[in-house]
């Protein structure tokens, strides 16, 4: 029995494979390291398999010839290959740069809750970080498992083959401004997510100020430390039971911000 498999469905599964992987290494959360890489390899693999077939029709509506690149020589493919790991890095560097709200609005806590004295660093995401920093992180992870986002996440990058085909190239200015745009979406994330407390703890703050001026021997400031302490875990409560929203929000901000890319 003798089985024998077209030079261009492999090059297709290859080419399918690289931008997947590449966008495993990057985007959340498959790029902690708590994902052996193994396990991102076999998964890039086995979805490049499954996307192969998508890959080829969506190429083919385009008017492209998918695995043409092997028979046009060696440097033609090699280009091929790094183009698609320049979409995968740019596509799961889009998705990471949307969830690093998360991690953003616990370090704006940590700053003014008096938290960031205790930062330390994580080897496992990379990443320096407080308590409130470190524990929204890894809520936001564990939500994109337990909620099956990050399927909705791998659905997302199996519709970039249809935006855009294997063999077309990626526009650099839609990239560059959906980048810009999305560190703008992730500032303003943060600072709704945590811009209650820091407003409550900056007026503690300055209602401390005032106490000062008007009773100096209180030393005020002193007692601000378990004062701003407290607040910053009970009102940090109530913002974290807001995480399942706000990880059900960005998970569709990052769908959106793919498609926007290979469109």
């Amino acid at each position: 029995m003798e089985l024998s498999i077209p030079l261009s469905t492999v090059e297709t599964v290859m080419l399918a494979g690289v931008r997947i992987a590449a966008f495993l290494v990057v985007a959340p959360p498959f790029a902690h390291r708590a994902v052996p890489g193994t396990v991102k390899a076999m998964l890039a693999g086995g979805l490049g398999i499954a996307a192969a077939p998508r890959a080829v029709a969506a190429a083919q509506e385009a008017g492209l010839t998918p695995g043409a690149s092997i028979a046009s020589g060696t440097p033609a493919f090699l280009g091929e290959v790094l183009l698609q790991v320049v979409v995968g890095l740019s596509l799961g560097f889009l998705v990471s740069l949307v969830f690093a709200a998360v991690q953003s609005a616990g370090n704006l806590i940590d700053l003014f809750g008096g938290f960031q004295i205790a930062q330390a660093f994580d080897p496992m995401s990379m990443t320096n970080g407080a308590q409130f920093s470190r524990l929204y992180q890894m809520t936001a992870l564990v939500l994109l498992f337990a909620s099956d986002a990050y399927q909705v996440l791998i659905t997302g990058l199996v519709h970039s083959f249809d935006a855009l085909p294997l063999g077309a190239g990626i526009d650099l200015a839609t990239l560059a401004q959906t980048l810009t745009t999305g560190v703008s979406g992730m500032v303003v994330s943060a600072l709704q997510i945590a811009g209650p407390l820091i407003a409550v703890l900056f007026l503690a703050d300055v209602g401390l100020g005032l106490l000062t001026r008007v009773a100096p021997a209180l030393n005020a400031f002193a007692l601000g430390f378990p004062l701003k302490i407290l607040l910053t875990l009970v009102l940090g409560a109530s913002a974290y039971l807001a995480l399942p929203h706000v990880v059900a929000s960005l998970t569709d901000d990052s769908i959106t911000g793919l498609l926007e890319v290979t469109r």
